[in-house]
């Protein structure tokens, strides 16, 4: 089965890209937005004058405020909205679906409450239906520009990744597929927590020597978490793990890393959130993940410091000093026998 019709539930920046490129690939695209008048703009004008103004999209992509009639019909749901508000928006449709429509979700988040991952909120919610992720090193506006970048759809479904593949597959945006929905999933969540620690270390002036170290072992609590979660720690070698990691760890488009940037310059996290205007997913992640890290005993020294820093008002300079006086430890910690770590 082949996607000939599409919904995107969400209207910020990467949900208007997938959505632009669905329409371009000649699947019949609806996107839902509860703001009426970007709705109205992508109807009539062709743009999302708020997260993409300077993007034209593409004439035939249909955006609507009536979440039933989206997702009436869709082969695929791309779930695109924040983590907090995921839950709330598929329970409104989800006895609407059938057997057969598919739902992937592109938010990179947490659900704190049993610590789910967003495909976990799915399956929950539509436990009949075909469900993936697709996460990656994916800066919107980037894209918007076509600009080259690659993802990875990842779903226990093969013939779910095959039509994702196939249905999002451009000149300029290129899909890999994997089956470890969770290393997948739990990578591109926290990967936005180390992009915020990357924001201040920048803002503090420190070297690309610094930078560096702060990405590597970032990485490495990153695979040391997903490991005592049950994850497979090679898939953090690829796209959606090594790949966003130093994307959203390096570029001012990350919201997270301008959060962090601006903590670093001396702004409070209110502030710092202010100033984006937009949803920074690492600011909760971090909430939720430090304490899971604390639930089941994981060295975290760059989760721990981060919160310290976030919330308690710590110096951003005693994050990455941390690091040289915290526990010695291997290089690459799954490299080695347990007894040499």
């Amino acid at each position: 089965m082949n996607f000939s019709k599409a919904a995107v539930i969400g209207g910020g920046s990467f949900g208007t890209v997938i959505a632009n490129i669905l329409a371009d690939n000649d699947i019949e695209t609806c996107q839902w937005l509860r703001d009426s008048t970007i709705a109205d703009a992508i109807n009539q004008q062709h743009i999302n004058p708020k997260y993409l103004p300077d993007t034209p999209l593409n004439h035939e992509l249909r955006a609507t405020n009536d979440l039933e009639s989206a997702i009436q019909g869709a082969d695929v749901i791309f779930v695109s909205v924040p983590s907090r508000s995921v839950r709330e928006v598929v329970s409104t449709f989800a006895h609407k679906l059938t057997a057969n429509q598919a739902l992937v979700s592109t938010t990179k988040g947490i659900e704190p409450e049993n610590f789910l991952l967003m495909s976990q909120v799915l399956e929950e919610l539509c436990p009949d239906n075909p469900v993936g992720v697709l996460s990656g090193p994916n800066l919107a506006k980037e894209i918007a520009r076509r600009e080259l970048a690659a993802t990875v759809i990842a779903s226990k479904n093969s013939e779910l990744r095959r039509n994702v593949q196939e249905g999002l597959s451009c000149s300029y945006f290129r899909v890999y597929a994997s089956d470890d929905l969770f290393g997948v999933e739990l990578s591109g969540a926290l990967k936005n927590i180390y992009a915020i620690v990357s924001g201040f270390v920048a803002a503090l002036g420190m070297g690309e020597n610094s930078r560096s170290m702060i990405v590597t072992r970032s990485l490495a609590e990153m695979s040391r978490f997903a490991v005592a979660l049950g994850a497979n720690p090679l898939t953090f070698l690829g796209l959606a793990g090594v790949g966003d990691l130093v994307v959203t760890c390096t570029s001012p488009l990350s919201r997270n890393y301008r959060v962090g940037f601006a903590i670093g310059e001396g702004k409070t996290l209110d502030e710092a959130v202010k100033s984006l205007g937009e949803v920074a997913e690492g600011v909760n992640t971090l909430r939720y993940v430090r304490a899971k890290a604390a639930e089941l005993d994981i060295y975290m020294p760059l989760v721990m410091g981060a919160y310290e820093v976030l919330f308690n008002g710590t110096d951003p300079r005693k994050v990455a000093q941390g690091l040289m006086s915290g526990d010695l430890a291997s290089d690459v910690e799954f490299a080695l026998p347990k007894n040499e770590i």
